[in-house]
This record gives C-alpha cells, sequence and structure tokens, in this order.
C-alpha cells in the first residue's frame, strides 16, 4: 500500500539505488516530510552527521547551529525525513524556495538547503534517495532544476548524480553551485 507522502522519484529524477545495510533493507525506507515534534531528533541526526565531517572540531562546532532547524523554518521551507522500516528518522533533506542569486541566470529553482543521513550508514543511498526527492520536488512543482551550495568534498556526490558544478558568474558567488535541471527544452 502506498502512503501519500511516499516519494518515488519518476524517469525525470535520480533513480533509486537498490542496497542492503546492517540486515534492513533500505530501498523500502519510507520518505516523508518531517513534523514539528521531530526537530530535536532531526537536530540530533544532524550534529552526528556534521561531527563526521572532515573538518577541525572548532569548525563544526561554529557552524551546527547554522545547519539545525527550528520551528519557523517549516514556514518556508521543507524538510523530509528518511524513515527506516523500524521507523528510525536516518536521514533529512532541506529545501526551500531559490534567490535569482543562487540559480543559474534565467532559471527558477529550489534550493537543496541540506542532506543529512546518520553516519554509519553513509554509501547507502539515503542522501540519494533524499536527493532524488528534492529533484522530484523541483520538477513536480514545475522549477527548471535544483541547486544547491555543497561543501568542496560533496560535488563528487552530485556529480555522480547528474549534476553539473555550475561556473562562477561573479566574485561573489559561492564557489560550489550544484545543478540539476528538470525540464529539458
Amino acid at each position: 500500500m502506498d502512503h501519500p507522502d511516499y516519494f518515488r522519484p519518476g524517469a525525470d529524477a535520480i533513480d533509486a539505488f537498490r542496497f542492503q545495510f546492517g540486515g534492513h533493507d533500505y530501498t523500502r525506507l519510507l520518505l516523508r516530510d518531517a513534523l514539528p515534534g521531530e526537530l530535536d531528533t532531526i537536530n540530533a541526526l544532524i550534529g552526528r552527521a556534521v561531527y563526521s565531517w572532515e573538518l577541525p572540531e572548532r569548525m563544526k562546532r561554529i557552524s551546527l547551529p547554522v545547519y539545525q532547524y527550528r520551528a519557523g523554518d517549516l514556514e518556508f521551507m521543507r524538510l523530509v525525513v528518511a524513515e527506516d522500516p523500524d521507523g528510525g528518522i536516518v536521514g533529512v533533506a532541506a529545501w526551500e524556495l531559490a534567490g535569482a542569486r543562487d540559480a543559474p541566470r534565467g532559471q527558477s529553482a529550489l534550493l537543496l538547503h541540506g542532506i543529512f543521513v546518520e553516519p554509519q550508514l553513509h554509501r547507502c543511498g539515503i542522501g540519494s534517495r533524499l536527493l532524488g526527492a528534492a529533484v522530484q520536488a523541483a520538477a513536480n512543482e514545475y522549477y527548471d532544476g535544483l541547486v544547491a551550495r555543497a561543501q568542496s568534498g560533496a560535488v563528487p556526490f552530485f556529480e555522480a548524480l547528474g549534476f553539473d558544478l555550475l561556473p562562477l558568474e561573479t566574485d561573489s558567488d559561492y564557489p560550489y553551485r550544484v545543478w540539476y535541471p528538470t525540464r529539458r527544452y
């Protein structure tokens, strides 16, 4: 039975990967909108994810609050969680309407704010499934694409899934903007 909030990336989105980890079939993840009461759980997951990054400890500590979400963020951002077969939240993605400075010139887009996955479940396809949901949301809402301001170490992840690294147009552009077009002309 399909859940109404279950995202299945379509032909124009990134295909879901098949994988197994720890006895769980993570192809059976439920992707659904986050609930306001889950923000503490989501922010704890984000903390674990950020602390797994290859950055100096001070940078992790300083940057963590920027990545965490508050109830007010749900008014303009969409947060989608990946729930494992046991009901635990193992990943989260967030996106919002992109501003003109983020999207390629003349394009409408959703801006991916972040994808965070439990560190022990990295490279199991959960982030790819969440990214597929964001791409599908951009396509379903008739945007030209999905843009993200990636960390330099995440660019290969995006490129492997069909995203293009955008060229710098001005000196003030974010250096690692990646783009996935959802509309083909």
